[in-house]
This record gives C-alpha cells, sequence and structure tokens, in this order.
C-alpha cells in the first residue's frame, strides 16, 4: 500500500485500443503489475496507464463513473469501458471535476496525428473505366440497393469545404442507420466523422440512431438505438419498441425540436419520403442521394423552389455490406450556402451561335439541347440540360428551371437521355 493513499486509474492493453479499464486501487504499480502479469494472457498484450489521480474516496468515485457512464460499459465485464480520444477525455474531465479528486499523478501524452497527403485525383475519370456519362446515368436510374454505405474520406472531403462555423454551437442529427459501436469498425462514418472532430467543430451536441432492422453492417444489434453526445457527456438509450427509422415518432420528434443541422446518407430506395420529411423540417441539411435526382420529376419542384441544390461533390464509390467497394453514382445536397463552387468553370456560358453545332440541337418538339457544358447566354426560350450542369451550378448562374417535370425529347421519333428545362432569368 501506498502510504494509505486511494488512487483511480484509466489502463489500456496493447491490443485492445477500441477499449480501456476503470478501476480504483491503493497501489497503482503493484496493480499494474496484476494487469500485466495475467495468466493466459498475450505477451504481445501490454497493459498500460492512460490516467491515475489521487482521490480522498476511491470507491465513491468508482461509483459515480459507472453511474455517469452506464452505457459505455461492457455487460460481461463491466470494469471495462469503450474508448476513443473524445470518450477518453470525457472520462478524465468528469473524474478532474468530481468533489473527491486531490491531484492528477498521470495523463498520457497526445498522440501524434497523421499526416494526411492531398491526392487531387482519387477517382478514375470515365474514360479510363470505358464508360459514357450516359453509362453512368441509367446506371444510377437503376439503383435501388439501400445497402450502400458512405466511406470517411467522402465525407471529410466535402465537409471540409463549408466554413467551420456553420457548425458551432449547433445540434447535428445523423438520422439513417449512423451506429456509434465499440470501435471505429463499428461506427459509421458519419457518426465517427462528427465525434472525431466535435470539438474542432464547436459543436453543441451529436445525435445519431441505429436502425435495428435490415442488414446489421455496424453490429449495432437488432433493436433500434439513439446515441448522444452532449460535451463530454454521452449516452446510449434503447426506447421500447423503438427501431430507429429516420421517421419514426421519436426520429421525427428529434429532427424537428432538437436537431440543428442533419447529415447522413438516406436510403436511396426511401430518398422521396427522406427529402420530403428532411425539407419539410426546415432544418439545415447535407445528405446524399441519386445523382440523376435532378433530372428526376419527384425531386425537380425542390431545386426550382430552391429549396435544396447540389453540394460539392459527387460519390462515385460505397461500401457494401461486405466492405467492399461498389461503384452507385451518388452527389451530396445541401440547403447551406455554397461558396465558389469549383465546378463553374466547367460551365460554358457563351452566345449559341459560339457553341459548336455538334454540342446543340433541336428535338422534334423544337427543343433546344445542350451538352459538354455548353449554356447560352442570349437565348430567350427554355432548353434541354442534362443533370450535370445543374450538379455544377447552372441554377446558381442566372438561371432557373423552366417546368416541374423531366423532359425527355425525342429526335427523329427516337427517345433521348431525360433531361431537365431551364431557362436564362
Amino acid at each position: 500500500m501506498e502510504n494509505g493513499k486511494q488512487y483511480i486509474y484509466i489502463v489500456q492493453s496493447s491490443l485492445e485500443p477500441s477499449k480501456c479499464k476503470i478501476g480504483k486501487t491503493n497501489d497503482l504499480e503493484r496493480r499494474l503489475k496484476e494487469y500485466n502479469n495475467m495468466t493466459g494472457k498475450s505477451k504481445e498484450n501490454i497493459y498500460r496507464y492512460l490516467f491515475a489521480c489521487e482521490a480522498k474516496n476511491m470507491a465513491k468515485v468508482e461509483n459515480d463513473i459507472k453511474m455517469q457512464f452506464g452505457a459505455l460499459r461492457e455487460e460481461k465485464s463491466r470494469e471495462i469501458y469503450f474508448y476513443n480520444a473524445d470518450l477518453f477525455e470525457g472520462y478524465v474531465n468528469f473524474i478532474k471535476t468530481h468533489a473527491m479528486f486531490i491531484k492528477e499523478i498521470f495523463i498520457k501524452a497526445d498522440d501524434k496525428k497523421p499526416i494526411v497527403k492531398i491526392i487531387k485525383k482519387t477517382t478514375p475519370s470515365l474514360d479510363e473505366r470505358g464508360l459514357t456519362r450516359k453509362d453512368v446515368m441509367q446506371k444510377a436510374q437503376k439503383a435501388d440497393n439501400d445497402e450502400f454505405y458512405t466511406r470517411y474520406e467522402d465525407i471529410e472531403k466535402e465537409l471540409s469545404m463549408y466554413d467551420k462555423t456553420i457548425w458551432e454551437d449547433k445540434v447535428v442529427f445523423c438520422n439513417c442507420d449512423d451506429a456509434v459501436g465499440d470501435s471505429e469498425k463499428n461506427t459509421s462514418a458519419f457518426a465517427l466523422y462528427f465525434l472525431r472532430n466535435f470539438k474542432e467543430l464547436k459543436l453543441k451536441k451529436l445525435i445519431c440512431i441505429h436502425f435495428g432492422g435490415g442488414l446489421d453492417l455496424f453490429s449495432g444489434g437488432a433493436k433500434g438505438y439513439v446515441f448522444t453526445k452532449d460535451g463530454f457527456h454521452e449516452l446510449i438509450e434503447s426506447p421500447k419498441g423503438y427501431m430507429g427509422s429516420f421517421d419514426s415518432p421519436l426520429s421525427l420528434k428529434i429532427l424537428n425540436e432538437e436537431a440543428d443541422i442533419v447529415c447522413t446518407n438516406p436510403p436511396f430506395s426511401r430518398a422521396i419520403d427522406y427529402w420530403k420529411v428532411t425539407i419539410k423540417s426546415g432544418k439545415k441539411f447535407l445528405i446524399i442521394s441519386n445523382i440523376v435526382n435532378v433530372v428526376h420529376t419527384a425531386y425537380i419542384h425542390y431545386f426550382k423552389d430552391n429549396k435544396i441544390w447540389a453540394g460539392y461533390n459527387r460519390i462515385d464509390y460505397f461500401l457494401n455490406p461486405k466492405r467492399q467497394l461498389v461503384e452507385a453514382s451518388g452527389h451530396w445536397y445541401t440547403n447551406i450556402p455554397i461558396n465558389d463552387r469549383p465546378k463553374y468553370k466547367l460551365l460554358k456560358i457563351m452566345p449559341l451561335k459560339e457553341i459548336p453545332d455538334k454540342y446543340k440541337k433541336y428535338d422534334d418538339n423544337g427543343i433546344l439541347l445542350v451538352d459538354k457544358g455548353y449554356i447560352p447566354n442570349d437565348y430567350k426560350n427554355s432548353f434541354a440540360v442534362s443533370a450535370r450542369p445543374i450538379l455544377n451550378g447552372l441554377l446558381e448562374k442566372g438561371y432557373k428551371i423552366a417546368q416541374y417535370e423531366r423532359y425527355s425529347p425525342y429526335i427523329k421519333g427516337k427517345e433521348r437521355f431525360v433531361r431537365v428545362l431551364v431557362q436564362k432569368i
């Protein structure tokens, strides 16, 4: 015994980086030796202290930790708690602000942050993949697979393009199977992004829901639950009968009464319902949907009425339930202002006579069709464009959608690829 002193500690094994143990002892040195001399323990599994402090009443502190972080403890081994950088900071802050805390003995040094190399081109071009734009769009129209999971790098790429101040003191709601598990592998990329960047974005609160039906990619279980991070406090709740669908009464209550910004990847097959619910809520949002929604009658009215517009980036690859890369053409959509969209440069706005003949034609109804990003700036009538100019920001350059339905052109009686009618304002 160390002079009758009492200690609270956080210890972690080298082979279990997603977990830690929180306990009490009168002898820190002896306790660590006990961990490292457990029978049957692998020689490679080394325990080390992450934090240790002296306390007036270690039993009281330990019991209060169990009460405060009960949702983050394992069922079988109750001294084991889930671990990541944010959770660790929460544990430490709770202990250090406890009435029984005396002084800090040890705390681990901050881990070195990895150096991120910026690679300008991460996705092969259509030519490199042997595809035309029409091939991609037709494939996208047929996509009806809800089991598309967003990659972390695609979330980071998009969200990094917005001013960080939009997140400050805001409640972010990830409401489409955005599980928070006991490891990064069992946590959705959306939840993981906001957990990692909670402090930097100065978020007020993060709320994520796990859908208890369908394929369980995140090993979250058959029950739906609500995960909440409010400052340093984290809580997982599984209300009776709650499955975690975005349109369940509880999810809608959170959306309408708590959320400030919604950010997620809703199921493609339920996008019509999801857009209706989300846009009706009046909340800010950043969501992923099918790339062809801008030329789909069910969605065109939102773009025409300026209730939604394209985000910065398209997404060509997702993860399937086996965590394999699959192609599925998606795009970010938002109602958050876009500043200086880089893809404006892809719009070739010029007088009609300067547009090459092979990229302008008239259909059987006399409607002008333009391709390859060419846009006439002196044409008074409505004309038809593909989804691409809309995604590249055409509606922010003095043009509007001319009708609430998609347009299907015919040339010499043969139907061409679907478009949308636009007109110069």
